[in-house]
């Protein structure tokens, strides 16, 4: 039988959540993010309070677009200057720094308040996979695959798998 203050710890202890970036869609994923880094998964949510937990991403240099995103999606900001306002393709974002694309996503799923410098202090990004003795290794409490489930490509089967597929069709 557990009692009152052991449950009452759970509730208000930050999780560690790593979360494998590989294939996801980057909309997505920072939904669920920015859900974790809020509070909302817990039961003592308050849009006034930080009660979020600490998201550790992983392989975010593999995280996809949808459509031509890759290549329309424009990231803009002004110098300051009169005609200084410059645009630059997701594509060019993702070569130079592979952890932007996703942080600005996440950034943009936070609300727009004082909480949310602080929220974006729990992400932590790694653009390929961690090592096991870093310091944040011994804190993941969770391990999560991705948010949604990524079929494996045709190169990834063995061909006793391809052949066993059942045709529909026989091809001559």
């Amino acid at each position: 039988m557990s009692s009152p203050l052991s449950k009452s710890v759970h509730t208000f202890t930050r999780l560690w959540y790593k979360i494998d970036c590989r294939g996801q869609v980057v909309g997505r994923l920072a939904v669920q993010v920015g859900l974790l880094l809020m509070g909302k998964t817990k039961p003592i949510y308050h849009p006034a309070v930080d009660v979020g937990d600490h998201v550790v991403l992983v392989n975010t240099r593999h995280v996809v677009f949808t459509g031509k995103k890759w290549k329309d999606k424009l990231y803009r900001h002004h110098t300051g200057y009169p005609g200084g306002l410059k645009e630059i393709t997701a594509e060019r974002v993702h070569s130079k720094d592979p952890t932007a694309v996703i942080k600005k996503a996440v950034n943009g799923m936070l609300p727009k308040n004082q909480l949310r410098p602080l929220r974006m202090r729990r992400l932590h990004l790694f653009p390929d996979e961690m090592d096991e003795d870093h310091a944040y290794a011994q804190n993941i409490t969770h391990n999560i695959l991705g948010v949604t489930i990524v079929p494996r490509a045709l190169h990834e089967y063995a061909q006793e798998e391809i052949d066993s597929y059942p045709k529909v069709v026989e091809l001559k």
